[in-house]
């Protein structure tokens, strides 16, 4: 055997990850994708091509972190709230990842999460340019998130946008779905049967841990003595959160009462103005929390809320659900009874569930809860043991090896 086959057959298989937000974004695909890619570094050579965030001191290039090699296209960034300069960051993104992979060296697979929608476009013009296969995860089912929120109306603009994604579902080597209902969205959008495969998101169970209810977190921002209800995470169109706000102007006189908006996004501002013309004073909007703290802020929670609005079951999974069962804490859902999120918190017995859009329902179990007509504490007990046993990145970690390791062998 010469030196050279020796090199070749040494060589990790290299993995061509595409997607418009990584490390250190905020967004739930930025830190499932760097925990995914961090992890897959001991088997594969991976390089992920992604974009520019709104952030200081941050520059299109290449570095490395944790092993990932990570070469940040000079996409735009503007502020997401509006589509036209949404579509733009899309664009610019899109047209910088193709040029760029164009001229990369010959990867053994291509992985792409649909942030945005159709980055596995690119991801199968690329495929077919090396002759390599091609595997797409779905965190959300697009263009019908949209078309449900309100925010796509124009026929022509949701048919093209339809063509696009279907034409990767039909010819991906592999699709993930990230949930069972999803799958079955994915296969009436024509992605094969026998190519989907179902992969949670996760949570690190060994970082995110439960955390006294007093901690230095709560006690900063005073909470140690209030039933505090919580929403952790992106603040847009998706999560019905004005069903929350409406719900507290029926709860003023729950003097204990808090309810605290961390995160940021798209409604965030309109949500603010809602709650300040309602005049709800228990309602508190706090900026995303660092990870270090996480554990903390999560556990300041009597209660979470995940809230899912109508029509979007099996099109979204909110991923924000597995933090709040990491660290132990019972789960308010607001969504139809066919959604993931639903179906878990009812099937561990983690939380409560009344239908999305309903705020008077919303209020009455807060105010239960509230009363102590619920075991919450045996509630959270469920939903760590869920946290560690099925949800943990270890579990997805060995699903997605799997999936590169059988498209890599055909």
């Amino acid at each position: 055997m010469t030196v050279g086959s020796a090199n070749v057959e040494e060589r990790k298989p290299r993995l061509l990850v595409l997607n418009q937000y990584y490390w250190p974004g905020f967004e739930a695909t930025a830190h499932l994708l760097h925990e995914l890619c961090s992890m897959l570094t001991d088997e594969f050579d991976v390089t992920v091509v992604t974009g520019m965030l709104p952030l200081p001191n941050l520059s299109p290039g290449t570095t490395t972190v944790e092993g990932v090699t990570i070469v940040r296209v000079p996409s735009t960034a503007y502020e997401r709230s509006h589509l036209s300069r949404r579509g733009l960051n899309y664009v610019t993104y899109l047209l910088h990842a193709l040029r760029v992979g164009w001229r990369m060296s010959r990867p053994d697979v291509i992985f792409c999460m649909t942030d945005p929608p159709m980055v596995a476009d690119v991801g199968l013009i690329l495929a077919r340019r090396f002759r390599r296969p091609l595997v797409v995860t779905s965190q959300d089912v697009f263009p019908e998130v949209a078309v449900e929120l309100g925010r796509l109306e124009s026929p022509l603009l949701v048919g093209l946008l339809r063509k696009l994604v279907g034409y990767y579902l039909a010819r991906a080597d592999r699709v993930i779905a990230i949930g069972e209902t999803m799958r079955a969205r994915l296969e009436e959008k024509g992605a094969p049967s026998e190519r989907l495969r179902v992969i949670s998101n996760w949570v690190q169970a060994s970082v995110l841990t439960p955390r006294p209810r007093d901690n230095a977190w709560a006690r900063e921002h005073d909470l140690v003595d209030k039933f505090v209800v919580m929403h952790s995470g992106n603040v847009g169109h998706a999560q019905d959160l004005d069903s929350l706000v409406r719900a507290a102007t029926f709860l003023r006189d729950l003097e204990r009462l808090r309810i605290v908006i961390v995160g940021a996004g798209a409604r965030h501002a309109e949500l603010v103005a809602l709650a300040e013309r309602l005049e709800v004073d228990s309602i508190r909007f706090l900026p995303y929390q660092d990870r270090e703290v996480l554990s903390e802020s999560l556990s300041a929670a009597d209660l979470h809320i995940v809230g899912l609005a109508r029509g979007l079951s099996g099109y979204v999974v909110p991923s924000r659900m597995y933090g709040v069962l990491a660290v132990g804490r019972p789960v308010l859902v607001a969504a139809e009874a066919t959604s993931e999120t639903a179906k878990i918190v009812e099937s561990i017995g983690c939380g409560i569930v009344v239908p999305p859009g309903r705020p008077e329902l919303i209020t009455k179990t807060i105010r239960e809860a509230y009363a102590g007509e619920y075991n919450l504490e045996a509630m959270g007990v469920c939903a760590r043991r869920f946290a560690v046993e099925e949800a943990d990145r270890s579990v997805a970690l060995e699903r997605y090896r799997a999936v590169f390791r059988e498209v890599i062998g055909q």
